[in-house]
């Protein structure tokens, strides 16, 4: 590689994360299920604050390696906020324009931690529309698009270099069940749960990746039927997860279980690890505790000792206008109390009703 921008570059990046330490993973306290450990691991501790840290690094480093960033090159990305943060962040490390397109219902402060990293963002009306607006940019300013939703799958090396399964695998060594019997995650790209299925079958593992996806997704549907339904109109209700079409890098031949969650369910189930943890933690969060709570009241029932790691997404304030917001929630005619009494009474008996 000839071009001495682009080693740079690289030089940058690599600089960058070995400075950075790992995320932290969390043992949520049960006392009731002595027989079952779960861990929450917190992605909120990256310096842009959420699990899309990784993940921006690894693009940013896949399209330098491929030539397709250079010293002018205007980054662009269609994202639900998260994943833009990130970049944006990698984006004035290298001293490079960046611009997120995204839905107008994305969190204001999401928006806001962008433009602070130097971003740009570029609002649509219709969620389904951002990848086409990226495209869009991309050709008019000359620039790249990162496209997260093509490379996610492919830009992480699914083998190790410090991917988030291997750091799992790596802080169980010591815990009483070592081996995790599910790793619960949600599906925004579909590349987390790729990198996660890929990395336990190349090390020999027995765990299960368990999909949590919220409603108006099309994931569900298309792991049960393998059919593609027609768009679906409208944000899935849980920022970061799930997507109104299937996009490339979600591959289901590497999930093991797939469950639906109501949105009400994440939000309250946010609430409830507040209760636990006293740490606010965002809606996809929350989605992947109701679904580790499913699969929890599964091994009670079939009489199975295990542990079980969930991923910790994002910091619950990034929506302290949404999620955490009573109004917010009455307006969205979410009642979340009848669900945070059936989670709370699984959580302190053991018992799923």
């Amino acid at each position: 590689m000839s071009d001495l921008w682009v080693r740079e570059a690289i030089a940058t990046i690599n600089a960058d994360f070995t400075r950075s330490a790992d995320t932290h993973l969390i043992l949520v306290p049960l006392p009731f299920l002595p027989r079952i450990r779960l861990y929450i691991k917190d992605e909120s501790t990256h310096i842009t604050g959420s699990l899309k840290h990784r993940l921006a690094r690894s693009l940013f480093l896949y399209a330098l390696c491929n030539g397709w960033i250079r010293h002018d090159t205007p980054i662009i990305e269609a994202s639900s906020g998260s994943t833009a943060i990130s970049e944006a962040y990698y984006a004035r490390l290298l001293g490079l324009r960046f611009i997120a397109v995204m839905s107008r219902s994305t969190s204001p402060e999401k928006i806001r931690r962008i433009t602070r990293y130097g971003g740009e963002c570029v609002l649509v009306d219709e969620p389904s529309q951002d990848r086409a607006r990226a495209h869009e940019l991309a050709a008019e300013l000359n620039g790249h698009f990162m496209d997260q939703f093509t490379f996610a799958e492919r830009a992480t090396d699914w083998r190790g270099n410090n991917n988030i399964a291997e750091s799992i695998f790596k802080q169980m060594i010591n815990e009483p069940y070592p081996v995790p019997h599910w790793i619960v995650c949600g599906a925004g790209t579909g590349g987390t749960a790729a990198t996660m299925g890929r990395y336990i079958r190349y090390q020999g593992y027995e765990t299960q990746v368990c999909v949590v996806d919220p409603e108006h997704s099309a994931y569900y549907n298309y792991y049960q039927t393998r059919s593609t339904c027609p768009t679906i109109q409208g944000g899935s209700g849980i920022e970061g997860i799930g997507r109104p079409q299937i996009e490339s890098s979600f591959l289901p031949e590497i999930i093991d279980h797939m469950i639906s969650v109501p949105n009400v369910s994440s939000y309250a189930a946010i609430h409830l690890l507040d209760d636990l943890l006293g740490k606010r933690y965002g809606g996809s969060t929350g989605t992947n505790f109701y679904g580790a709570c499913i699969l929890m009241a599964d091994m009670v029932r079939h009489n199975i000792s295990g542990s079980l790691v969930m991923l910790g997404c994002d910091s619950g304030e990034l929506y302290r206008d949404t999620y955490y917001n009573p109004q917010w929630l009455m307006d969205q005619h979410m009642e979340i109390e009848l669900h945070l009494v059936q989670m709370r009474r699984f959580i302190q008996s053991g018992i799923w009703e």
